[in-house]
């Protein structure tokens, strides 16, 4: 396989149709799909996972309190982002720290995104509309009227709010979740708050710890009615601790001399030159809309497998474009 790719199983159409269109410093890239196996294609982050790191596997180091910071910073931009799609919020549904990946240059990504996402289909009437309801919300749609689609998009979204919370406080005091946040709650009722702290963090400023706390708690012990929003209170939290550490939000990847040869989910399989204007075709491969549409003229077969497609439909790959551009960006910086 492609050391530039991941290949994650269990798609659906709805994934695809959501993830080609977002696009987030901190949301992984979806690069293609492969339709006869449900699967998407992501690209490639070589450094693990936030729960690799957590417990230090194959002798990775502590991660310091500056760089936890930092990460859930990060994360929370990454939910807000989602939680704010219109018309109608994405929501994660299975975020932990197994599923937030870290890149070449340490940004931390959130990955296995799209797999809750509230949709209505816009020809139907409110009142016409049926619930659907499933075990496994994987890519499914939500019919429902308007109370009741409420109640559950406020119930999915709390879901997220409280993982976020027990990543806060994994990474305080990097504990397993199994009963963090009865842990965290009577430490600090105690006056202990300091004695649960992981140490291998480094000298954690005490305010800074506290706040962490207070924020994870507040995440994890929701009453209904009063879930607090990413974007809005948490956020504002979330930023005064990034900024008490002198890190920015943005925490945008630095180009490198190695970052010249462009990743290989960059290049059009036809052109084999880094594409401007990349689409999805039925195969679930990623073209230059040229390359592809001049492609589709003369045949009604896949320019990769040769098979047979399903239709000629193309769609923007819109998040493998700003991907583009954002890497082209670093480079035209480092050439300065």
């Amino acid at each position: 396989m492609n050391s530039d790719i991941i290949v994650v199983p269990g798609a659906s159409l709805l994934q695809v149709a959501v993830l080609s269109r977002v696009r987030h410093p901190n949301l992984i890239t979806l690069i293609g799909a492969c339709p006869d196996d449900f699967a998407l294609v992501y690209e490639f982050l070589p450094n693990g996972s936030l729960e690799d790191w957590l417990l230090c596997k194959k002798n990775m180091p502590p991660l310091t309190w500056k760089v936890r910071t930092r990460i859930i910073g990060e994360i929370c931009s990454a939910l807000a982002f989602i939680h704010s799609h219109k018309p109608y919020p994405i929501v994660h549904g299975d975020l932990n720290l197994g599923n937030i990946l870290i890149d070449a240059n340490f940004v931390s990504k959130l990955g296995d995104l799209g797999i809750c996402h509230l949709h209505r289909q816009p020809d139907l009437p409110t009142n016409n509309l049926q619930r659907h309801p499933t075990k496994n919300h994987k890519g499914t749609p939500c019919y429902m009227d308007n109370g009741e689609f409420m109640k559950a998009r406020e119930l999915m979204l709390w879901s997220d709010v409280n993982s976020f919370g027990i990543i806060i406080l994994r990474l305080l005091t990097g504990r397993s979740q199994q009963q963090i946040g009865e842990i965290v709650e009577e430490a600090m009722e105690k006056g202990n708050l300091h004695s649960i702290i992981d140490a291998s963090a480094g000298d954690w400023p005490f305010t800074q710890a506290n706040k962490m706390a207070h924020l994870g708690l507040r995440c994890i012990n929701l009453s209904w009615g009063r879930q607090p929003e990413l974007a809005g209170e948490v956020w504002v939290v979330v930023d005064q601790l990034m900024k008490a550490t002198c890190l920015t939000t943005g925490s945008s990847q630095i180009a490198s001399p190695s970052d010249a040869t462009p990743p290989s989910h960059f290049i059009c399989p036809i052109f084999q030159e880094v594409m401007s204007d990349p689409h999805m075709a039925e195969d679930g491969f990623t073209y230059e809309a040229e390359a592809i549409r001049g492609w589709l003229d003369g045949a009604d077969t896949s320019p990769m497998t040769n098979l047979r497609l399903a239709s000629r439909k193309l769609t923007p790959n819109k998040a493998l474009r700003s991907a583009i551009l954002e890497w082209q960006q670093q480079q035209q910086q480092h050439q300065r």
